[in-house]
Order: structure tokens, then sequence, then C-alpha cells
């Protein structure tokens, strides 16, 4: 099996999260992807944060890609549709920024936050909605920034070649707790049923560590994918060898 594994909501907000999903992938060799929010809710600015910057610039000094992970997560003053919630349920509780919003202001946060990493020294590889959950226009606002992978719940995205591929996502929720013992044997259940040669992606969220559910279960899945002899890849490979590549 070949691993996409990535740590979501990376912000200073959750910093304390983030270093400690950081950790558990290096103690497994495991060097992953991070999506990059530059303002949290609107209350924790990437560039204020000098400190929270140097450790971004060393993890990708270490080989981590970074994606830009919306401009703020949250939907404030974005008020959803019935269509909207309905394409929403089950998945997130107001954190799809992107789920509302048409090509001309969805290009406008990406380009703020692509500008904003940038300057910072942050090269983003490509843009990931939060939630998984955006409307089409955002993936040609993608690519006007050279913003060259992406992804939904279902598909990993080569932007410039507009090629969708159907790959597993091994995601758990820490949400309530019920719903944290429930997504840790769902989660189980889906890796075990994974076949040599798949492409799969383990996806961490700092959320993952508030349940000891979805805390063990996030160590459990990795080793044991890495244990039946998985190996990770990076996003850009899919990039290099395209063709190469199963979807």
């Amino acid at each position: 099996m070949r691993l996409l594994v990535s740590i979501h909501d990376v912000t200073p907000a959750l910093r304390a999260e983030c270093e400690a999903l950081w950790a558990m992938c290096r103690a497994q060799d495991v060097t992953p992807a991070l999506l990059v929010v530059p303002d949290w809710h609107g209350r924790a600015p990437l560039a204020a944060d000098r400190a929270f910057v140097r450790w971004l610039l060393d993890r990708a000094a270490e080989g981590a890609e970074i994606f830009l992970h919306g401009e703020r997560h949250d939907e404030a003053g974005l008020p959803r549709t019935l269509s909207d919630h309905w394409r929403a349920f089950g998945r997130t509780a107001g954190e799809g920024e992107f789920l509302t919003l048409d090509a001309a202001p969805a290009f406008e946060r990406m380009a703020r936050g692509a500008e904003l990493l940038r300057g910072l020294g942050l090269d983003p590889i490509g843009f990931i909605p939060p939630a998984w959950l955006s409307r089409p226009g955002c993936w040609e606002a993608a690519r006007r920034l050279d913003l060259r992978v992406g992804e939904d719940h279902r598909h990993v995205i080569l932007i410039r070649e507009d090629e969708w591929r159907v790959v597993p996502n091994l995601c758990w929720s820490g949400r309530t707790p019920v719903r944290a013992v429930v997504s840790r044997a769902v989660v189980a259940r889906q890796a075990r049923r994974l076949v040599p040669g798949e492409l799969a992606r383990v996806v961490l969220h700092p959320a993952d560590l508030r349940h000891p559910a979805t805390t063990a279960g996030t160590r459990e899945v990795l080793a044991s994918l890495l244990a039946r002899g998985g190996r990770t890849v990076p996003y850009a490979g899919l990039l290099a060898g395209a063709s190469a590549v199963a979807a």
C-alpha cells in the first residue's frame, strides 16, 4: 500500500496537538503533509507567531509538504443554503469555510492565504478546503494560483490536469464520545480492507487527540499499515509520475 499521510488544521492555536501528531508520525519514520490555516477562526494569525512559523519552516526543511487549508477554516459570516446544509450533513459543524463560496470569493481568500504562506517562506503544493467542502469554482481559483494538488472527501485532485482520482480516506471523528468510538472501529475496518498496491490517505486532526478512542485509533492504524508493508509517498510524487499512479 502507498499512504498519503497528512495533518490537518495546522495553526498556532492548536500548536500542542500539531506537535504531538508530528512526533507520533516521526516516531514511525513518517513525514506527513501539513495543512496550514493562515488565521484560525480569525484569532490566530500565523504571521504574528514567529516561533510557530519557524517550526513550520523546520518541518518543511525535513520534507513536509505544505498545503493551504482555507484562510480561517470556519464559516463565520457565511450563511448556508438548504443545499449547503445537505452537502455538509454529518461532516462538519460550522467548519466548511469554502462550502458556500463561489469562484470569486474563493479566489480572494485563497490568494490572500497563498500570498501569506509564500511571503513567510512556505511554498504550498496545493489547496485542501476545510472539511473537504467547496464549490466547483474553487478548483479554477486554485489553478490560477498555481496550487497543484487538492482533495475532496473521495478524491485526490491533480488540479492542472483536472484529474480526479478516487483514493480511500481514513479519517477519525472525536466530535462526541460516541463518534470517537464508532470512528475508531470504522477506520480500523477500512484499513484492514486495503489491498497491496492501493493508494490510501491517512488523515490526522488535532481533535483526534481529545478522546482516547481516536488517539489510540490513529496510532494503531498507522502502525498496522506500516507493519503490513505500507509505505508513505509524497503528494508531489503523484505529479511527477501521474501516469504511473493507479486511481
